[in-house]
């Protein structure tokens, strides 16, 4: 037994028997209709968060009553890339098992919401057997690796798709606990059973890690975002000749405490292909290392990075490889697309992204998304992929096939990409409630309706078709990335939010405050002044965050914020 030290939460970890726990008896246990505090976190790294309704948590406590006990499956998918079967397994479960909704997730996988605890068995057993898991999608490992989903020609895109699975299989974590528990022992796929965890070890990471592969000259999945980001260098044949790797980004932090910030990732070398898995194994072991175990909201590699240098950080990845690393390759990005519509493969098929509302694959109204999409994967097998801005991709389609899809989609009142607004098709946001624990206050559920109102805004200034961004979060853990986009919009308090302005639509700079607490029906009249000035003050088509960071939040705080939601800068102390 190792000494443990850190958190509670470490020795949790240390006590869990390599995540195994009391969960197989909690679910034999048919009185039980919840985990207990500790199975809570081991429950994590399966997958799974326990949560409650929190719409009826009220009424309930009123009442003397639990919390209605319900549980968050997240399924872990490399690249976000399905199959048509898979998929179609997982929109069956959605019904069975879940409240008949998918949600895509920033990092390309699939959250199902209001599983009850007996049906966890069968809803994990179930995807195991269409070779999808949700093992590791959460908890203190390297969760789920995001890479440019779009199957387009050139720039090897599929090759990089490939390296993103070779890299999520190499870091799930090895223990048999997940087999044990779930699947009567047997691995979805043979192999001989190796020590727990060779790589984790017995309290595995400090906090979470993610990986994220760009494409050639596109930043789709927001590279910089990622604890380490991977950027593929092609030679001038158009083949893959190295990885730029970037180290220290992450979105999170607390209202509350000052010495948590969002970061965007520092380069740190450029590494063969050959050596790209030893050198993330190198990454992860410094993190394993040297992260901080003491304090949760100081976990992350970013702060490491921050704290010691990025040098320092090179210095010790290369000491585990036994070698001196290579300065990092320049690169450069020119665009973010978010792959809708129409475009063709690079086998001459096609595939076509549809625009997914805040992620909810969910048949509402006249919008019968889930539906529609099931059935063009149903008629033309069509392989299904999801994006970091939580829309999905359907590929694999005989160019003669595409105007029946159009059809199919129609007749669902799924709408194509060019009909949505220009501010709805850039702009998604978190679930947060009633779901999620973190949640201060709602995104996914009025998203809709905060768009709808900053769209009349623009529209009686004449920005009717302002290509802008607005990413929504219930509160500061930054999963809808609201800290690298034009308009931020940022859980506060129960009906408010903090706004940030001027980042960037490429993910290559982080916003700043502009106004905080600000309440949610007051937002489109605390950025009216900023839209109006952008107007009359843009140059040449200037990008709407562009403008702003040209300007400068701090000036637009100043000139343009309402007193009542900007903080003024403290005057400087005096001797």
């Amino acid at each position: 037994m190792v000494e443990v030290v850190g958190s509670k939460v470490e020795h949790a970890k240390a006590g869990s028997q390599y995540l195994r726990g009391t969960i197989a008896d909690a679910l034999a246990d048919p009185e039980l209709t919840a985990f207990s505090n500790e199975d809570y976190l081991t429950l994590k790294f399966h997958g799974i968060y326990q949560q409650d309704d929190r719409d009826v948590r009220a009424e309930r406590t009123r009442q003397g009553l639990d919390v209605d006990s319900i549980n968050m499956v997240r399924v872990s998918i490399p690249g976000g890339v399905l199959t048509a079967d898979q998929y179609l397994a997982m929109d069956k479960l959605s019904d069975a098992v879940g409240n008949g909704t998918l949600r895509i997730t920033t990092r390309q996988g699939i959250q199902f919401h209001f599983v009850r605890k007996p049906d966890l068995p069968a809803l994990i057993s179930t995807l195991n057997d269409h070779l999808v898991t949700t093992f590791g999608a959460c908890g203190d490992v390297v969760r789920n690796t995001t890479c440019c989903p779009a199957p387009l020609a050139g720039q090897q895109r599929a090759e990089i798709s490939a390296w993103a699975g070779r890299v999520a299989a190499h870091f799930r974590p090895k223990t048999q606990a997940y087999y044990q528990i779930w699947l009567d022992g047997e691995q979805a796929v043979t192999a001989s059973a190796p020590a727990e965890e060779p790589l984790y070890g017995q309290v595995y990471l400090p906090r979470k890690f993610k990986f994220g592969f760009a494409a050639p000259d596109e930043n789709c999945i927001d590279v910089f975002a990622n604890d380490c980001g991977i950027v593929p260098l092609l030679d001038d044949h158009g083949e893959l000749r190295a990885f730029t790797l970037l180290v220290g980004g992450g979105m999170g932090k607390s209202h509350t405490n000052p010495d948590t910030f969002p970061r965007l990732a520092d380069p740190l070398t450029t590494v063969a292909p050959d050596d790209l898995i030893a050198t993330l194994e190198s990454i992860v072991k410094v993190f394993r290392d040297h992260g901080n175990r003491d304090d949760r909201d100081h976990a992350r590699i970013k702060y490491l990075v921050d704290d010691i240098g990025i040098d320092r950080i090179r210095q010790l990845v290369g000491a585990n490889l036994d070698r001196t690393l290579e300065p990092a390759e320049p690169f450069s990005f020119t665009r973010a697309d978010d792959h809708l519509g129409w475009h063709e493969q690079a086998d001459g098929q096609w595939f076509l992204g549809v625009k997914v509302e805040n992620g909810r694959i969910a048949d509402r109204g006249a919008a019968r998304v889930r539906s529609g999409i099931r059935a063009v994967v149903e008629r033309f097998s069509a392989g299904v992929r999801f994006t970091s801005r939580e829309d999905a991709l359907l590929t694999d389609i005989d160019d003669a096939d595409r105007p029946a899809v159009d059809a199919m989609l129609r007749d669902h009142g799924v709408l194509p990409a060019e009909q949505w607004v220009a501010i709805q098709r850039n702009s998604f946001a978190c679930p947060a409630l009633p779901t999620c624990g973190l949640a201060l206050t709602e995104s996914e559920r009025v998203m809709p309706q905060v768009l709808d109102t900053l769209h009349a805004d623009l529209q009686s200034l004449g920005l009717a078709e302002l290509d802008i961004h607005v990413r929504m979060t219930g509160c500061p853990n930054g999963c809808a990335r609201p800290y690298t986009t034009e308009v931020g919009l940022v859980g506060r308090g129960k009906k408010s939010y903090d706004v940030h302005l001027g980042g960037d639509a490429i993910g290559l700079r982080l916003n700043a405050v502009f106004a905080e607490n600000v309440p949610r029906d007051e937002l489109a009249n605390v950025l009216h002044p900023v839209f109006a000035a952008y107007r009359d003050g843009r140059v040449d088509g200037e990008p709407f965050g562009e403008w702003c960071h040209r300007i400068g939040v701090d000036r637009l705080r100043t000139e343009l914020g309402n007193e009542q939601w900007v903080r003024k800068p403290r005057a400087a102390a005096t001797a």
